[in-house]
């Protein structure tokens, strides 16, 4: 069912096969995901065809300096037939919610998404509303274009479970863009793949893929080595372990597998710690990066060999 699925994204979104693959890994998570790249690279498409191929419902959240947290929650409105208040609820209210150039919304809108990705619920005017399942929020934010945007806070950074970057296509791949795209958008006559009500399922077998302790420790070696490097002002919550440790779970029942080997592990570090870490301002004047400092950690940590 994941290679159905999987290729029926494919249908649609070119090339993106990886990109593709993160995001299910949210969604067996419960988790959420920031994509980061320029414009035009297919983010939308993206989160729209993930949303189709499992029959979710969607909705899309322009991010403007003058957007209000009751854009995002919506907000109670006074019925003149009825005499009384109603809650007309806002398009967080979704299974699948894309929200575009997040970090042109100033600190106050953005915190609204706090509650929502963290405790799958919504508080207004005193009254708590859960959220429908699955809830996944798809953020997205250009990082060459940086005028009047505000740097997300570490609080709400660390509550996405991955970072991803679309990249380029392919010369070939682009190719076929050009010629799928051409006449019409496959996306409106694109199929589900699969339910929403597989995903419970998916879900539950992802919290039994198996971890040897040997594969555990090398995680947390992972992780708790952020913490004690000099290039890094802030290392990796214990948050981020419990994401690095789902995510390798979900990547493994992804490959077939029902036990996480190492280089799911090595695999996952990047696009889940990459966003968590913050570099100090010697690191910075060096020009290294959040990328370099992984790629150093995952070549200095000792790797079990015998983990199955």
């Amino acid at each position: 069912m994941f290679d159905g699925l999987l290729a029926n994204i494919e249908r649609v979104v070119v090339g993106k096969s990886e990109p593709a693959r993160l995001l299910v890994v949210a969604l067996l998570c419960e988790g959420h995901v920031l994509i980061e790249d320029v414009p035009g690279l297919g983010k939308t498409l993206l989160a729209k065809t993930l949303a189709a191929s499992l029959d979710c419902s969607f909705r899309r959240l322009q991010f403007t300096p003058d957007l209000l947290p009751s854009d995002i929650t919506g907000s109670h409105v006074f019925n003149q037939q009825t005499a009384q208040f109603e809650f007309r609820p806002g398009p967080v209210f979704a299974n699948v919610l894309l929200a575009d150039e997040i970090n042109r919304a100033t600190p106050r809108t953005q915190s609204a998404l706090l509650e929502a990705m963290e405790e799958r619920q919504v508080s207004v005017d005193g009254e708590t509303m859960p959220l429908p399942r699955p809830f996944l929020v798809a953020a997205t934010q250009n990082p060459v274009e940086l005028e009047g945007t505000f740097p997300l806070p570490e609080a709400q950074l660390d509550r996405f479970l991955l970072k991803v970057r679309m990249g380029y296509p392919e010369e070939d791949e682009e190719a076929l863009i050009l010629s799928r795209f051409a006449s019409n958008d496959p996306l409106p006559e694109l199929k589900a793949a699969a339910a929403r009500e597989d995903l419970d399922d998916w879900r539950e077998k992802r919290g039994l893929v198996r971890v040897t302790d040997d594969v555990r420790d090398y995680l947390l070696r992972m992780v708790r080595a952020t913490r004690d490097n000099p290039d890094l002002a802030l290392g990796a919550s214990p948050r981020a372990a419990l994401a690095l440790y789902r995510a390798s779970q979900a990547w493994a029942l992804l490959e077939g597998r029902d036990y996480v080997i190492p280089d799911d592990v090595k695999k996952l570090a990047p696009p889940v710690l990459v966003h968590r870490l913050m570099l100090s301002p010697a690191a910075r004047l060096r020009g290294a990066s959040a990328d370099s400092v992984i790629e150093e950690l995952l070549g200095s940590e000792a790797v079990p060999v015998e983990a199955e």
